[in-house]
């Protein structure tokens, strides 16, 4: 299926709901992996009592039901959306957030994928722009992703085409390019063509001397 198919344009998309799934398991080692570093040890050398045995058992309780729940909202509050020259997104349970990338502000798009996620078939692309590149964080990460190569390859295209000033940042069409009277030529590329012309001449006078 072709990637414009997959991810139509001006249409939200969400992840995968593998990415409930991929975020409790990740919960769920790093809590056994307290359990086994931490608190086992306490209990072994005998500086955790009964109360507060109990006490560490409800809280990992809590925070796991707390995580559950906070797991399932943050996914319905997942869209992405990509348009003519820009990518849009919106996630958030307590605090939503909304955000644009314009296609020509990108430099980067990273596919990552964990051992976890490999399991799941899912994958994640890293969106880093100009304006990140130094901070060694990507500006969104689209999470989730089934089909995260066409996504990928989808989104290389517009940005492509948005660079390059052709197609309609999508990929999938190209517009046509104003006429050559229509262009300005900026003073740079005049002083470009007048030394080419300038370079021209001399070569053809040496060699009418010779």
């Amino acid at each position: 299926m072709a990637e414009a198919e997959l991810f139509p344009r001006n249409v939200p998309f969400k992840p995968s709901e593998a990415l409930v799934t991929w975020f409790i398991a990740d919960f769920l080692l790093l809590l056994a992996f307290i359990v086994v570093v931490c608190i086992l040890p306490m209990a072994s050398a005998g500086a955790v009592d009964g109360y507060v045995a109990i006490a560490i058992f409800g809280l990992l309780v809590l925070a796991t039901g707390l995580f559950f729940t906070w797991t399932r909202l943050y996914y319905e509050s997942m869209f992405y959306e990509l348009h003519a020259d820009e990518l849009r997104w919106r996630r958030g349970v307590w605090f939503r957030t909304t955000g644009i990338v314009p296609y020509n502000r990108i430099t980067n798009l990273d596919l990552r994928q964990g051992p976890v996620m490999r399991r799941l078939n899912i994958s994640s692309i890293a969106v880093q722009t100009a304006g990140y590149s130094g901070q060694g964080t990507p500006e969104i990460r689209i999470e989730a992703i089934e089909h995260a190569e066409e996504l990928r390859e989808l989104l290389r295209k517009a940005v492509h085409a948005c660079n390059s000033g052709s197609g309609d940042a999508t990929g999938t069409g190209r517009q046509e390019a104003p006429a050559a009277a229509e262009q300005p030529i900026a003073p740079m590329t005049t002083s470009i063509l007048m030394l080419d012309e300038l370079r021209r001449i001399r070569q053809l006078l040496e060699q009418q001397k010779k």
